[in-house]
C-alpha cells in the first residue's frame, strides 16, 4: 500500500475536525449541544463502519458529558474509537477537544459513549469481528465498556 492510501488512525478509529461558526452557536456564543451531538454521531458512525465494513446505525447514547463550553471561532476535534464489540453491537467512545487558535489552549470539552449496530444488505443486524488491541489504553476502554453495557442493559429492563 502506498503512503497516499494509508489512514493515520487504526481501522477501528475515526477523527473529525470542525470550526465553530456563528450559525453553530447559541445566544452566548457557545456551540449548540445538538450540533455537537450531530458531529459526535457522525464520527462514531464512521468508526463503527470503518471497523465492521458495514452500514451501522445508532442504537443508543449512554453518556454525553459537557465538561467545558466550546466558543464560536474555536476548533473542535472529535476522536472516535470502537471500545468493544459485543455480537452485532459495538460501543464507540468519542472524545471531544476544543482548541482556541489564538491562544493555543486545548481543552477536553466532552466525552460520549454510543452503541452502534452493524447491518447486512437487508437491514438485519449482523455479527461483527472483535478488535485487536495494541495499547494498554485500548485494553482499559475494552474493560470499561463491559461495565457500561451492564448498566445499559439494566436500564433497558426498567422499560
Amino acid at each position: 500500500m502506498s503512503m497516499d492510501n494509508e489512514l493515520p488512525l487504526r481501522p477501528h478509529q475515526a477523527g473529525m475536525t470542525q470550526l465553530v461558526l456563528p450559525n453553530d452557536t447559541n445566544q452566548l456564543g457557545n456551540l449548540l449541544g445538538g450540533q455537537l451531538m450531530h458531529w459526535i454521531d457522525l464520527v462514531a458512525a464512521i468508526a463503527a463502519a470503518r471497523h465492521s465494513h458495514r452500514v451501522c446505525v445508532t442504537a443508543s447514547v449512554d453518556d454525553l458529558n459537557f465538561i467545558h463550553p466550546i466558543k464560536v471561532g474555536e476548533v473542535v476535534t472529535l476522536l472516535a474509537s470502537v471500545n468493544r464489540v459485543f455480537r452485532t453491537s459495538m460501543e464507540i467512545g468519542v472524545k471531544v477537544l476544543s482548541e482556541n487558535l489564538l491562544t493555543g489552549t486545548v481543552k477536553h470539552a466532552n466525552t460520549a459513549y454510543l452503541t452502534f449496530v452493524a447491518l447486512d444488505a437487508n437491514g438485519t443486524p449482523m455479527q461483527v469481528s472483535q478488535i485487536q488491541f495494541e495499547t494498554e489504553e485500548e485494553q482499559r476502554r475494552f474493560q470499561d465498556a463491559m461495565s457500561r453495557r451492564e448498566l445499559r442493559l439494566a436500564r433497558r429492563k426498567k422499560y
